[in-house]
């Protein structure tokens, strides 16, 4: 690859990327696939669109605890140069009608442009929009849905996402949800294990997770009694998997049908990092569409 382009590619990912990417990439082949004679006008959406590729490094830097806040100011270590979900998506086929491709950073909506060079053939099917993630879906599932079908991958880099951005979709009734949830990454992290969570966190968590109640979910008190007659207490945080089922029955609640199984990615260290959930909009294409994205799931256990 030129060194112009090394210079200007988003970096971010490993070994857990490929996973995720893989998963996607086949979906969207079947999904285009068995819609190819629908009438209905068919979008790929990909909220955190990056630069189109990707630059793969070590888990770790991924791992560490700056990201979870502050996820800009990693500065990882560059290893190769693959292609990230904006250009799979633009390989895939039979085509989407429409892509559209939302980055918060100015300079990476401008890599993004350079997707209409090299994909000619597609460029005026390609849509470009710059802004918060959040903002800018909760825009787009305010218009008409009727005649459109979706899939939309959600792949933030922390825990920007907000419950309210996830109800804006489900309210669709016409969007495939690919989703990361950044469940060793950001969630388990801000649960303290004395429960003494600092406002400014549990903010953060109602925000992702669209209530105040999960704090009586994700913390219980155990009484034991002494040998003085007396009782003593103690705080027991859930464990990740609790806290994973307990998002899965989230997202069971506003959509049509939820993978009950999301896969794991987890850094080289075996830590779970995310969990990579799928959630479908449609009634009418919901078995076929579970039944794919369950098995493409199962690679990622």
């Amino acid at each position: 690859m030129p060194d112009d382009r090394k210079n200007r590619e988003h970096q971010f990912g490993g070994e857990w990327t490929d996973r995720k990417l893989q998963v996607l990439a086949k979906y969207l082949q079947s999904y285009t696939t068995a819609l190819k004679n629908a009438r209905f006008h068919k979008l790929y959406i990909d909220a955190f669109a990056g630069t189109g590729y990707r630059d793969a490094r070590r888990d770790e830097e991924e791992d560490s605890p700056q990201n979870i806040l502050f996820p800009d100011m990693a500065e990882p270590e560059p290893q190769s140069f693959l292609d990230g979900s904006a250009r799979l998506a633009l390989q895939t086929e039979p085509q989407f009608d429409q892509y559209i491709f939302i980055e918060r950073s100015p300079d990476r909506c401008a890599h993004l442009e350079s997707l209409k060079s090299e994909f000619p053939g597609l460029a005026n099917k390609v849509d470009i929009r710059q802004g918060d993630a959040n903002d800018k879906i909760q825009d787009l599932c305010a218009k008409d849905w009727r005649s459109n079908r979706a899939v939309l991958f959600l792949d933030p880099y922390g825990m920007q996402v907000e419950w309210k951005t996830i109800e804006a979709i489900a309210q669709t009734k016409a969007i495939d949800l690919w989703l990361l949830f950044p469940l060793g990454i950001g969630v388990n992290r801000l649960l303290t294990k004395s429960g003494d969570i600092p406002k400014s966190w549990r903010h953060r968590l109602d925000l992702l997770l669209g209530t105040e109640n999960w704090y009586d979910e994700f913390y219980t008190v155990e009484t034991t009694p002494t040998l003085f007659g007396d009782d003593r207490e103690r705080v027991v945080k859930a464990t990740m998997e609790t806290i994973g089922r307990y998002f899965t029955n989230r997202l069971k609640e506003i959509f049509t049908g939820v993978a009950e199984e999301p896969g794991v990615l987890r850094n080289s260290a075996n830590n779970p990092l995310y969990l990579l959930c799928f959630a479908v909009g449609n009634e009418r294409g919901k078995d076929i569409a579970l039944r794919i994205a369950q098995h493409l799931l199962k690679e990622v256990r």
